[in-house]
């Protein structure tokens, strides 16, 4: 090995080794941040703003919602804020939902058929509280997934309703950390 090489080989290694220093001591600033009070404070934890979340969660009752994909919404959010637990007979909040669907084709043959569809949903979304009626968190929320036409007809039906549980699942996790984001903070 030439002088060079040595060199440069230790200059590597201590340009290395300053990384990981400056790295751990970011890491010990950030949760020393986190420690005294006025950084973040985890939204599931036994301590600070989060404290009790899953229970604030389960104290919220989702309406029924029309049609196929308004179920498989409800599933999910109630899945996502009990754990698919009993669900509260007092509760302090009410979610009510009202969805839009559409299927939009993407990529056309010459025939006019299509060969690719985008599956979109959008949920507008009100959170009451039960106790005076007042509604304390509104919003929408949306989802989209794509999926490929085929020749067979239980593909394509198969296809389109695998897109429209995708979505389901996307708007139903994004509410529930909607939710738990303004109950940690509000209730």
């Amino acid at each position: 090995m030439w002088w060079s090489d040595a060199r440069s080989e230790g200059i590597t290694r201590a340009a290395k080794s300053g990384r990981a220093v400056f790295a751990c001591a970011l890491v010990a600033v950030s949760l020393a941040a986190c420690a005294d009070g006025s950084g973040f404070k985890p939204l599931y934890g036994s301590s600070g703003i989060g404290a009790g979340a899953e229970s604030k969660l389960a104290s919220v009752q989702v309406a029924p919602i029309p049609g196929r994909l308004g179920q498989r919404i409800r599933n999910d959010i109630i899945f996502e804020t009990t754990g698919g637990g009993e669900i509260t007979t007092n509760p302090a909040y009410r979610l009510e939902i009202a969805v839009t669907e559409t299927v939009i084709s993407t990529l056309v043959d010459a025939t006019g058929n299509p060969n690719s569809q985008v599956y979109t949903a959008e949920a507008k979304f009100n959170l009451i509280r039960v106790k005076d009626k007042t509604v304390v968190l509104k919003g929408s929320s949306f989802g989209r997934a794509s999926f490929d036409r085929n020749v067979s007809v239980f593909a394509n039906v198969r296809a389109q309703d695998d897109a429209q549980e995708r979505v389901a699942r996307t708007i139903g996790t994004e509410l529930k950390s909607r939710l738990a984001a303004y109950l940690a903070t509000n209730s």
